[in-house]
Protein backbone atom coordinates (compact mmCIF):
# COMPACT_ATOMS: atom_id res chain seq x y z
CA UNK A 1 0.00 0.00 0.00
CA UNK A 2 1.29 3.69 -1.16
CA UNK A 3 0.74 6.28 1.64
CA UNK A 4 0.10 9.68 0.21
CA UNK A 5 0.13 12.12 3.13
CA UNK A 6 -0.27 15.75 2.50
CA UNK A 7 -0.08 18.86 3.88
CA UNK A 8 -3.27 18.65 6.29
CA UNK A 9 -4.42 22.62 6.35
CA UNK A 10 -4.67 24.70 3.53
CA UNK A 11 -4.02 28.38 3.21
CA UNK A 12 -6.51 29.10 0.49
CA UNK A 13 -9.29 27.36 -0.98
CA UNK A 14 -8.07 26.55 -4.61
CA UNK A 15 -10.05 24.04 -6.10
CA UNK A 16 -10.28 23.18 -9.67
CA UNK A 17 -24.95 39.24 -14.67
CA UNK A 18 -27.34 44.18 -13.79
CA UNK A 19 -29.45 42.52 -16.43
CA UNK A 20 -32.23 44.58 -17.86
CA UNK A 21 -34.16 41.18 -18.16
CA UNK A 22 -37.91 41.07 -15.99
CA UNK A 23 -37.37 38.48 -13.07
CA UNK A 24 -37.90 34.90 -15.06
CA UNK A 25 -37.13 32.40 -11.74
CA UNK A 26 -36.38 34.22 -8.89
CA UNK A 27 -34.87 31.79 -6.09
CA UNK A 28 -33.93 32.47 -2.76
CA UNK A 29 -32.25 29.43 -1.02
CA UNK A 30 -33.49 29.15 2.47
CA UNK A 31 -31.15 30.23 5.28
CA UNK A 32 -28.94 26.96 6.17
CA UNK A 33 -27.81 27.95 9.39
CA UNK A 34 -28.80 30.60 12.20
CA UNK A 35 -25.44 30.93 13.62
CA UNK A 36 -23.99 32.35 10.05
CA UNK A 37 -27.20 34.45 9.33
CA UNK A 38 -26.29 36.04 13.29
CA UNK A 39 -23.25 36.84 11.66
CA UNK A 40 -24.57 39.36 9.11
CA UNK A 41 -22.70 42.26 10.50
CA UNK A 42 -19.24 40.67 10.43
CA UNK A 43 -19.93 40.16 6.79
CA UNK A 44 -20.93 43.95 6.44
CA UNK A 45 -17.45 45.21 7.73
CA UNK A 46 -15.94 43.35 4.92
CA UNK A 47 -15.18 44.96 1.61
CA UNK A 48 -18.00 43.88 -1.23
CA UNK A 49 -17.22 42.83 -4.28
CA UNK A 50 -19.72 42.56 -7.57
CA UNK A 51 -19.05 40.51 -10.69
CA UNK A 52 -20.46 41.16 -14.55
CA UNK A 53 -21.43 37.78 -15.72
CA UNK A 54 -23.16 37.26 -19.52
CA UNK A 55 -25.50 34.20 -17.96
CA UNK A 56 -27.52 33.19 -14.69
CA UNK A 57 -26.86 30.14 -14.84
CA UNK A 58 -29.48 26.95 -15.02
CA UNK A 59 -28.30 24.87 -11.82
CA UNK A 60 -27.34 24.62 -8.51
CA UNK A 61 -27.01 20.65 -8.78
CA UNK A 62 -23.73 19.65 -8.40
CA UNK A 63 -23.81 16.43 -10.42
CA UNK A 64 -25.45 18.35 -13.26
CA UNK A 65 -24.15 21.89 -13.51
CA UNK A 66 -22.31 22.16 -16.85
CA UNK A 67 -22.46 25.94 -17.91
CA UNK A 68 -20.06 28.43 -16.61
CA UNK A 69 -22.37 30.53 -14.15
CA UNK A 70 -23.74 27.28 -12.58
CA UNK A 71 -20.62 26.05 -12.15
CA UNK A 72 -19.28 29.43 -10.22
CA UNK A 73 -22.22 29.02 -7.85
CA UNK A 74 -21.38 25.67 -7.12
CA UNK A 75 -17.93 25.81 -5.94
CA UNK A 76 -18.51 28.90 -3.76
CA UNK A 77 -20.48 26.69 -1.92
CA UNK A 78 -19.27 23.47 -1.79
CA UNK A 79 -16.34 21.73 -1.36
CA UNK A 80 -14.57 18.43 -2.63
CA UNK A 81 -12.65 15.87 -1.57
CA UNK A 82 -9.18 17.13 -2.98
CA UNK A 83 -8.14 20.11 -5.05
CA UNK A 84 -5.46 21.21 -7.56
CA UNK A 85 -2.17 23.10 -6.03
CA UNK A 86 -1.32 26.70 -7.48
CA UNK A 87 1.87 27.60 -9.28
CA UNK A 88 2.79 31.33 -10.42
CA UNK A 89 4.82 31.28 -14.21
CA UNK A 90 5.96 34.61 -15.39
CA UNK A 91 4.14 36.19 -12.55
CA UNK A 92 0.76 34.99 -13.34
CA UNK A 93 -1.03 32.54 -10.58
CA UNK A 94 -2.13 29.08 -12.12
CA UNK A 95 -3.80 26.02 -11.01
CA UNK A 96 -1.11 22.93 -11.29
CA UNK A 97 -3.96 20.46 -11.89
CA UNK A 98 -0.73 18.06 -11.60
CA UNK A 99 -0.15 18.93 -7.84
CA UNK A 100 -3.60 17.05 -5.70
CA UNK A 101 -3.94 18.72 -2.49
CA UNK A 102 -5.91 17.72 0.69
CA UNK A 103 -8.85 19.42 0.98
CA UNK A 104 -12.19 17.53 2.58
CA UNK A 105 -9.78 14.43 2.40
CA UNK A 106 -6.76 15.20 5.00
CA UNK A 107 -4.69 12.41 3.53
CA UNK A 108 -4.98 8.89 1.13
CA UNK A 109 -3.71 5.66 0.37
CA UNK A 110 -3.49 3.71 -2.64
CA UNK A 111 -3.39 0.54 -3.50
CA UNK A 112 0.03 -0.92 -5.09
CA UNK A 113 -1.88 -2.11 -8.36
CA UNK A 114 -3.45 1.92 -8.33
CA UNK A 115 -6.91 0.51 -8.36
CA UNK A 116 -7.89 1.31 -4.52
CA UNK A 117 -8.19 4.58 -2.90
CA UNK A 118 -8.84 4.91 0.71
CA UNK A 119 -9.20 8.41 1.35
CA UNK A 120 -9.26 9.82 5.45
CA UNK A 121 -12.03 12.72 6.20
CA UNK A 122 -10.75 15.72 7.80
CA UNK A 123 -12.49 15.65 11.19
CA UNK A 124 -14.88 18.68 12.50
CA UNK A 125 -16.05 19.71 9.48
CA UNK A 126 -19.37 19.94 9.37
CA UNK A 127 -22.03 21.03 6.04
CA UNK A 128 -23.70 24.38 6.65
CA UNK A 129 -26.62 23.14 7.94
CA UNK A 130 -24.42 21.78 10.75
CA UNK A 131 -24.34 18.25 10.19
CA UNK A 132 -21.22 16.84 9.91
CA UNK A 133 -19.02 15.84 6.76
CA UNK A 134 -18.90 12.36 7.11
CA UNK A 135 -17.97 9.38 4.66
CA UNK A 136 -21.66 8.30 4.34
CA UNK A 137 -21.91 11.64 2.90
CA UNK A 138 -18.88 11.58 0.21
CA UNK A 139 -20.58 7.77 -1.19
CA UNK A 140 -23.99 9.86 -1.26
CA UNK A 141 -22.58 12.45 -3.42
CA UNK A 142 -20.28 9.81 -5.62
CA UNK A 143 -23.77 8.07 -6.61
CA UNK A 144 -25.78 10.99 -7.44
CA UNK A 145 -22.98 11.81 -9.98
CA UNK A 146 -23.11 8.35 -11.02
CA UNK A 147 -26.79 8.35 -11.65
CA UNK A 148 -26.74 11.98 -13.16
CA UNK A 149 -27.33 12.62 -16.79
CA UNK A 150 -24.26 15.26 -16.83
CA UNK A 151 -21.72 14.00 -14.38
CA UNK A 152 -22.46 10.19 -15.06
CA UNK A 153 -20.01 10.28 -18.20
CA UNK A 154 -17.01 12.03 -16.10
CA UNK A 155 -17.87 9.19 -13.41
CA UNK A 156 -17.32 6.65 -16.41
CA UNK A 157 -13.79 8.64 -17.07
CA UNK A 158 -12.74 8.28 -13.75
CA UNK A 159 -13.02 4.52 -13.98
CA UNK A 160 -15.31 4.20 -11.00
CA UNK A 161 -15.91 0.70 -9.70
CA UNK A 162 -17.35 1.52 -6.34
CA UNK A 163 -17.08 4.07 -3.68
CA UNK A 164 -17.52 2.53 0.02
CA UNK A 165 -17.74 4.53 3.82
CA UNK A 166 -15.76 2.19 5.47
CA UNK A 167 -16.93 3.80 8.87
CA UNK A 168 -17.45 7.30 9.24
CA UNK A 169 -13.97 8.92 8.68
CA UNK A 170 -12.69 6.46 5.63
CA UNK A 171 -14.15 6.20 2.41
CA UNK A 172 -13.02 3.29 -0.26
CA UNK A 173 -12.82 4.02 -3.72
CA UNK A 174 -12.52 1.21 -5.88
CA UNK A 175 -11.81 1.29 -9.46
CA UNK A 176 -12.04 -1.09 -12.43
CA UNK A 177 -8.38 0.10 -13.34
CA UNK A 178 -5.47 2.29 -12.99
CA UNK A 179 -6.62 5.71 -13.70
CA UNK A 180 -4.16 8.74 -13.95
CA UNK A 181 -6.58 10.98 -14.18
CA UNK A 182 -8.95 10.05 -11.03
CA UNK A 183 -7.65 12.35 -8.51
CA UNK A 184 -7.71 15.32 -10.89
CA UNK A 185 -11.47 14.26 -12.09
CA UNK A 186 -13.07 13.87 -8.63
CA UNK A 187 -11.50 17.88 -7.67
CA UNK A 188 -14.01 19.22 -10.42
CA UNK A 189 -17.08 20.74 -9.03
CA UNK A 190 -18.88 17.83 -10.56
CA UNK A 191 -17.87 16.24 -7.38
CA UNK A 192 -18.70 18.20 -4.34
CA UNK A 193 -19.53 16.84 -1.41
CA UNK A 194 -22.95 17.25 -0.47
CA UNK A 195 -25.20 17.33 2.40
CA UNK A 196 -26.98 14.05 2.49
CA UNK A 197 -29.27 14.56 5.71
CA UNK A 198 -30.01 18.20 4.09
CA UNK A 199 -30.97 16.36 0.36
CA UNK A 200 -33.07 13.68 2.00
CA UNK A 201 -35.09 15.88 4.00
CA UNK A 202 -35.57 18.24 1.61
CA UNK A 203 -36.45 16.14 -1.69
CA UNK A 204 -35.12 15.19 -4.66
CA UNK A 205 -35.24 18.63 -6.75
CA UNK A 206 -33.99 20.29 -3.73
CA UNK A 207 -30.55 21.18 -4.88
CA UNK A 208 -31.76 22.24 -8.37
CA UNK A 209 -32.20 25.71 -6.49
CA UNK A 210 -30.65 25.64 -2.99
CA UNK A 211 -27.14 24.77 -1.84
CA UNK A 212 -26.23 21.78 0.66
CA UNK A 213 -22.53 22.36 1.03
CA UNK A 214 -19.62 22.49 3.14
CA UNK A 215 -17.88 25.63 0.77
CA UNK A 216 -16.97 29.05 1.80
CA UNK A 217 -19.77 30.77 0.98
CA UNK A 218 -23.88 30.77 1.59
CA UNK A 219 -26.01 31.28 -1.46
CA UNK A 220 -28.88 33.93 -0.03
CA UNK A 221 -30.17 34.79 -3.21
CA UNK A 222 -30.05 33.19 -6.80
CA UNK A 223 -32.11 34.96 -9.62
CA UNK A 224 -31.00 33.67 -13.27
CA UNK A 225 -32.33 36.90 -14.66
CA UNK A 226 -30.89 39.50 -12.50
CA UNK A 227 -28.06 38.88 -9.96
CA UNK A 228 -26.84 35.89 -7.26
CA UNK A 229 -25.69 37.02 -3.64
CA UNK A 230 -23.32 34.77 -1.80
CA UNK A 231 -22.31 35.94 1.83
CA UNK A 232 -19.41 34.26 4.07
CA UNK A 233 -19.86 31.19 5.89
CA UNK A 234 -18.46 32.49 9.31
CA UNK A 235 -17.97 29.03 10.44
CA UNK A 236 -15.68 28.24 7.57
CA UNK A 237 -13.64 25.14 8.41
CA UNK A 238 -10.63 27.09 6.51
CA UNK A 239 -11.69 30.36 8.29
CA UNK A 240 -14.22 32.67 7.07
CA UNK A 241 -13.81 34.35 3.37
CA UNK A 242 -11.99 37.90 3.58
CA UNK A 243 -14.84 39.36 1.19
CA UNK A 244 -18.17 40.22 3.36
CA UNK A 245 -20.78 39.50 0.23
CA UNK A 246 -20.20 38.86 -3.50
CA UNK A 247 -22.71 40.00 -5.97
CA UNK A 248 -23.25 37.98 -9.74
CA UNK A 249 -24.94 40.53 -11.81
CA UNK A 250 -25.99 38.73 -15.44
CA UNK A 251 -25.55 41.11 -18.11
CA UNK A 252 -26.01 39.78 -20.84
CA UNK A 253 -24.73 41.97 -23.05
CA UNK A 254 -21.00 42.61 -23.66
CA UNK A 255 -20.50 45.74 -23.96
CA UNK A 256 -22.66 47.26 -20.85
CA UNK A 257 -20.15 44.52 -19.25
CA UNK A 258 -17.37 46.06 -20.51
CA UNK A 259 -19.17 49.74 -19.77
CA UNK A 260 -19.97 48.64 -16.03
CA UNK A 261 -16.43 47.66 -15.72
CA UNK A 262 -14.81 50.57 -16.92
CA UNK A 263 -16.66 53.39 -14.77
CA UNK A 264 -16.17 51.08 -11.60
CA UNK A 265 -19.43 49.73 -11.17
CA UNK A 266 -18.45 46.23 -10.70
CA UNK A 267 -15.39 45.17 -9.67
CA UNK A 268 -14.77 42.29 -12.13
CA UNK A 269 -16.17 41.62 -15.74
CA UNK A 270 -16.03 37.92 -17.55
CA UNK A 271 -15.73 37.57 -21.50
CA UNK A 272 -14.56 40.71 -22.62
CA UNK A 273 -14.76 41.04 -26.11
CA UNK A 274 -11.35 40.87 -27.79
CA UNK A 275 -12.26 43.93 -29.56
CA UNK A 276 -12.34 45.96 -26.00
CA UNK A 277 -8.77 44.72 -24.40
CA UNK A 278 -6.66 47.50 -25.50
CA UNK A 279 -9.34 50.36 -24.66
CA UNK A 280 -9.85 48.50 -20.79
CA UNK A 281 -5.89 48.11 -20.26
CA UNK A 282 -5.57 52.13 -20.75
CA UNK A 283 -7.61 52.52 -17.87
CA UNK A 284 -4.47 52.91 -15.28
CA UNK A 285 -7.61 51.68 -12.43
CA UNK A 286 -8.47 48.13 -14.12
CA UNK A 287 -5.69 45.00 -14.95
CA UNK A 288 -7.32 42.88 -17.48
CA UNK A 289 -5.90 39.32 -17.21
CA UNK A 290 -5.78 37.53 -20.47
CA UNK A 291 -4.44 34.51 -20.32
CA UNK A 292 -3.67 31.15 -22.70
CA UNK A 293 -6.59 29.08 -22.21
CA UNK A 294 -7.58 25.03 -22.57
CA UNK A 295 -10.94 26.62 -24.81
CA UNK A 296 -10.83 25.76 -28.91
CA UNK A 297 -12.78 26.69 -31.59
CA UNK A 298 -13.08 24.03 -34.09
CA UNK A 299 -15.09 23.47 -37.59
CA UNK A 300 -16.65 19.86 -37.46
CA UNK A 301 -17.41 18.30 -39.93
CA UNK A 302 -19.84 15.17 -39.93
CA UNK A 303 -17.26 12.37 -41.14
CA UNK A 304 -20.90 10.27 -41.79
CA UNK A 305 -22.38 12.86 -44.54
CA UNK A 306 -21.05 13.28 -47.67
CA UNK A 307 -18.97 14.65 -49.01
CA UNK A 308 -17.31 15.04 -45.58
CA UNK A 309 -17.02 11.50 -45.34
CA UNK A 310 -14.22 12.06 -47.87
CA UNK A 311 -11.02 12.77 -46.15
CA UNK A 312 -9.49 14.56 -48.88
CA UNK A 313 -12.32 16.77 -48.93
CA UNK A 314 -11.91 18.08 -45.25
CA UNK A 315 -8.32 18.06 -46.15
CA UNK A 316 -9.12 21.05 -48.31
CA UNK A 317 -11.70 22.39 -46.33
CA UNK A 318 -8.50 22.77 -44.13
CA UNK A 319 -6.68 24.62 -46.29
CA UNK A 320 -9.27 27.24 -47.58
CA UNK A 321 -9.36 28.56 -43.54
CA UNK A 322 -7.93 32.31 -43.58
CA UNK A 323 -6.17 31.77 -40.26
CA UNK A 324 -4.33 34.96 -40.40
CA UNK A 325 -7.52 36.86 -40.93
CA UNK A 326 -9.49 34.86 -37.90
CA UNK A 327 -6.54 35.88 -35.35
CA UNK A 328 -6.31 39.32 -36.18
CA UNK A 329 -9.24 40.74 -37.69
CA UNK A 330 -11.59 38.74 -35.48
CA UNK A 331 -9.58 38.21 -32.28
CA UNK A 332 -7.56 41.05 -32.30
CA UNK A 333 -4.82 38.62 -31.28
CA UNK A 334 -6.42 37.66 -28.33
CA UNK A 335 -6.07 33.98 -29.71
CA UNK A 336 -3.39 31.93 -31.13
CA UNK A 337 -3.82 29.32 -34.02
CA UNK A 338 -4.90 25.86 -33.20
CA UNK A 339 -2.54 23.06 -34.51
CA UNK A 340 -3.98 20.05 -33.12
CA UNK A 341 -6.94 18.82 -31.75
CA UNK A 342 -5.65 18.79 -28.10
CA UNK A 343 -4.89 22.35 -26.71
CA UNK A 344 -1.81 23.50 -27.04
CA UNK A 345 -0.59 24.11 -23.17
CA UNK A 346 -2.22 20.61 -22.53
CA UNK A 347 0.93 18.19 -21.68
CA UNK A 348 1.76 15.66 -24.39
CA UNK A 349 0.36 17.87 -27.15
CA UNK A 350 1.84 17.56 -30.54
CA UNK A 351 1.40 19.72 -33.83
CA UNK A 352 2.67 16.49 -35.65
CA UNK A 353 0.83 16.09 -38.98
CA UNK A 354 -0.21 19.94 -38.85
CA UNK A 355 0.48 21.04 -42.63
CA UNK A 356 -2.32 23.02 -43.33
CA UNK A 357 -2.15 26.85 -44.17
CA UNK A 358 -4.49 28.97 -45.90
CA UNK A 359 -3.67 27.74 -49.52
CA UNK A 360 -6.45 27.82 -51.94
CA UNK A 361 -4.66 26.09 -54.87
CA UNK A 362 -3.68 22.72 -53.01
CA UNK A 363 -7.68 22.90 -51.54
CA UNK A 364 -9.13 23.15 -55.19
CA UNK A 365 -6.39 20.07 -55.55
CA UNK A 366 -7.60 18.14 -52.96
CA UNK A 367 -11.01 18.61 -53.96
CA UNK A 368 -10.13 17.88 -58.14
CA UNK A 369 -8.62 14.35 -56.59
CA UNK A 370 -11.69 13.85 -53.94
CA UNK A 371 -13.96 14.33 -57.15
CA UNK A 372 -15.40 17.73 -56.50
CA UNK A 373 -14.02 19.67 -58.67
CA UNK A 374 -16.49 21.64 -59.58
CA UNK A 375 -17.35 22.46 -56.09
CA UNK A 376 -19.97 21.36 -53.64
CA UNK A 377 -23.09 22.81 -51.26
CA UNK A 378 -23.99 22.23 -48.58
CA UNK A 379 -25.46 23.21 -44.80
CA UNK A 380 -24.03 24.88 -42.36
CA UNK A 381 -24.87 25.67 -38.86
CA UNK A 382 -24.45 28.60 -36.84
CA UNK A 383 -25.43 28.89 -32.91
CA UNK A 384 -26.06 32.18 -31.91
CA UNK A 385 -24.46 34.33 -28.84
CA UNK A 386 -20.63 34.97 -29.88
CA UNK A 387 -19.80 37.52 -32.29
CA UNK A 388 -16.49 35.87 -33.53
CA UNK A 389 -18.58 32.98 -34.51
CA UNK A 390 -20.39 34.90 -37.07
CA UNK A 391 -17.61 36.84 -37.87
CA UNK A 392 -15.54 33.69 -38.56
CA UNK A 393 -18.45 31.91 -40.43
CA UNK A 394 -18.86 34.87 -42.83
CA UNK A 395 -15.20 35.09 -43.62
CA UNK A 396 -14.63 31.27 -44.28
CA UNK A 397 -17.80 31.26 -46.61
CA UNK A 398 -16.26 33.97 -48.43
CA UNK A 399 -12.86 31.91 -48.78
CA UNK A 400 -14.96 28.67 -49.95
CA UNK A 401 -16.62 30.33 -52.25
CA UNK A 402 -13.47 31.14 -54.22
CA UNK A 403 -12.92 27.23 -54.77
CA UNK A 404 -16.45 26.74 -56.39
CA UNK A 405 -17.56 25.58 -52.82
CA UNK A 406 -21.06 27.20 -51.30
CA UNK A 407 -21.63 27.10 -47.96
CA UNK A 408 -25.23 27.84 -46.33
CA UNK A 409 -25.67 29.56 -43.22
CA UNK A 410 -28.30 28.51 -41.15
CA UNK A 411 -28.76 30.91 -37.85
CA UNK A 412 -29.80 29.24 -34.99
CA UNK A 413 -30.28 30.34 -31.38
CA UNK A 414 -28.19 28.69 -28.61
CA UNK A 415 -30.34 26.40 -27.31
CA UNK A 416 -31.76 25.26 -30.14
CA UNK A 417 -28.19 24.73 -31.73
CA UNK A 418 -27.28 22.57 -28.55
CA UNK A 419 -30.08 20.44 -28.92
CA UNK A 420 -29.43 19.87 -32.62
CA UNK A 421 -25.67 19.59 -31.89
CA UNK A 422 -26.58 16.27 -29.47
CA UNK A 423 -28.41 14.86 -32.22
CA UNK A 424 -25.08 13.99 -34.13
CA UNK A 425 -26.76 14.77 -37.31
CA UNK A 426 -25.53 18.49 -38.26
CA UNK A 427 -23.99 18.42 -41.41
CA UNK A 428 -21.01 21.22 -40.48
CA UNK A 429 -20.63 23.86 -37.51
CA UNK A 430 -18.44 25.68 -35.43
CA UNK A 431 -18.18 24.78 -31.67
CA UNK A 432 -15.87 25.72 -28.24
CA UNK A 433 -14.98 23.28 -25.81
CA UNK A 434 -12.60 23.77 -22.46
CA UNK A 435 -11.05 20.79 -20.99
CA UNK A 436 -11.25 21.15 -17.48
CA UNK A 437 -8.46 18.53 -16.42
CA UNK A 438 -5.56 19.30 -18.62
CA UNK A 439 -4.97 16.17 -20.16
CA UNK A 440 -5.02 14.29 -23.52
CA UNK A 441 -7.14 11.83 -22.23
CA UNK A 442 -9.93 13.99 -20.80
CA UNK A 443 -9.91 15.75 -23.84
CA UNK A 444 -9.82 13.16 -26.58
CA UNK A 445 -12.20 11.11 -24.51
CA UNK A 446 -15.06 12.79 -25.09
CA UNK A 447 -14.37 14.47 -28.46
CA UNK A 448 -12.30 12.22 -30.27
CA UNK A 449 -12.97 8.60 -28.77
CA UNK A 450 -15.65 7.05 -30.90
CA UNK A 451 -18.01 6.58 -28.09
CA UNK A 452 -17.51 10.26 -26.63
CA UNK A 453 -20.00 11.72 -25.05
CA UNK A 454 -18.97 14.90 -27.53
CA UNK A 455 -17.91 13.03 -30.67
CA UNK A 456 -20.96 15.13 -32.32
CA UNK A 457 -19.98 15.25 -35.82
CA UNK A 458 -18.89 11.38 -35.43
CA UNK A 459 -15.74 10.76 -35.83
CA UNK A 460 -14.56 6.90 -36.03
CA UNK A 461 -10.87 5.63 -36.10
CA UNK A 462 -10.61 2.32 -34.76
CA UNK A 463 -6.48 3.16 -34.42
CA UNK A 464 -7.20 6.22 -32.32
CA UNK A 465 -9.72 4.46 -29.96
CA UNK A 466 -7.18 1.64 -29.51
CA UNK A 467 -4.28 4.36 -28.52
CA UNK A 468 -6.83 6.40 -26.05
CA UNK A 469 -7.43 3.07 -24.59
CA UNK A 470 -3.68 1.81 -23.85
CA UNK A 471 -2.89 5.31 -22.94
CA UNK A 472 -5.87 5.63 -20.21
CA UNK A 473 -3.99 2.69 -18.80
CA UNK A 474 -0.66 2.98 -18.91
CA UNK A 475 0.92 4.76 -15.82
CA UNK A 476 4.26 5.93 -17.30
CA UNK A 477 3.28 9.15 -18.36
CA UNK A 478 5.75 9.09 -20.52
CA UNK A 479 4.22 6.46 -22.35
CA UNK A 480 1.16 7.49 -22.14
CA UNK A 481 1.81 10.95 -24.05
CA UNK A 482 3.74 9.25 -26.68
CA UNK A 483 0.51 7.35 -27.48
CA UNK A 484 -1.61 10.24 -27.23
CA UNK A 485 0.90 11.73 -29.54
CA UNK A 486 0.28 9.36 -31.98
CA UNK A 487 -3.23 9.76 -32.07
CA UNK A 488 -3.02 13.45 -31.97
CA UNK A 489 -1.16 12.75 -35.20
CA UNK A 490 -4.08 10.32 -36.61
CA UNK A 491 -6.59 12.53 -36.08
CA UNK A 492 -5.24 15.84 -37.29
CA UNK A 493 -4.07 14.01 -40.59
CA UNK A 494 -7.79 12.91 -41.00
CA UNK A 495 -8.89 16.04 -40.71
CA UNK A 496 -12.66 15.77 -38.85
CA UNK A 497 -12.27 19.15 -37.63
CA UNK A 498 -11.00 22.26 -39.53
CA UNK A 499 -8.36 23.93 -36.48
CA UNK A 500 -9.22 27.61 -36.11
CA UNK A 501 -7.97 29.02 -32.51
CA UNK A 502 -7.02 28.65 -29.05
CA UNK A 503 -8.78 31.41 -26.69
CA UNK A 504 -7.59 33.88 -24.48
CA UNK A 505 -9.33 33.84 -21.43
CA UNK A 506 -10.05 37.09 -20.79
CA UNK A 507 -11.40 38.54 -17.04
CA UNK A 508 -10.83 42.29 -16.44
CA UNK A 509 -10.60 43.53 -12.59
CA UNK A 510 -10.18 46.62 -10.35
CA UNK A 511 -6.36 47.18 -9.57
CA UNK A 512 -7.73 46.86 -5.78
CA UNK A 513 -8.58 43.11 -6.72
CA UNK A 514 -5.85 40.39 -5.31
CA UNK A 515 -5.74 36.60 -5.32
CA UNK A 516 -6.92 35.28 -8.64
CA UNK A 517 -5.97 32.84 -10.09
CA UNK A 518 -6.40 31.00 -13.57
CA UNK A 519 -8.26 27.46 -13.89
CA UNK A 520 -8.63 25.41 -16.67
CA UNK A 521 -12.47 25.35 -16.05
CA UNK A 522 -12.42 28.94 -16.13
CA UNK A 523 -14.35 29.17 -13.13
CA UNK A 524 -13.07 32.01 -11.14
CA UNK A 525 -12.86 30.76 -6.77
CA UNK A 526 -14.00 33.88 -5.49
CA UNK A 527 -12.70 32.64 -1.67
CA UNK A 528 -8.95 33.59 -2.27
CA UNK A 529 -9.70 37.06 -3.53
CA UNK A 530 -9.43 40.16 -1.36
CA UNK A 531 -10.15 43.58 -2.20
CA UNK A 532 -8.42 46.75 -0.36
CA UNK A 533 -11.01 49.17 1.37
Amino acid sequence: MKKVKLLSTLIAFSVMLAGCASSANPQTPAATNSANSGAAAQSAAKPFLTVAYSEGGTTLDPAEANDLTSDTLVLAAYDQLVTYGIKTENGVNLANTEDIQPMLAESWEVSDDNTVYTFKIRPGVTFQSGNPVDAAAVAYSFERVASSSSGSFLYGMASIKSVTAKDDSTVEITLTAPNHMFLQIISMYTFSIVDQKTVEAQGADYLKTNAAGSGPFTLEKWDPATEAVFTPYEDYWQGAAQLGKVTLKFTKEASNRVLLLDKGDVDMAIEIPPKDVSALESNSNLTVASNASNRILYFAMNSKVEPFNNVKVRQAINYAIPYDELLSGVMYGQASQMKSSVASNTPGFTDAGYVYEHNLDKAKELLKEAGYENGFTFDFTLGSGFDDWEDDAVLIQAELAKIGVTMNINKLARAQFLEQQKTHNLTSYISKWTSFVNDPGYHLGFLMYGSGSSNYNNYQNAEVDKLWEQANAEPDQAKREELYKQAQEIITTEAPWAYLYEYNRIVGMSNKISGYAFYPDEVIRFYPLTKQQ
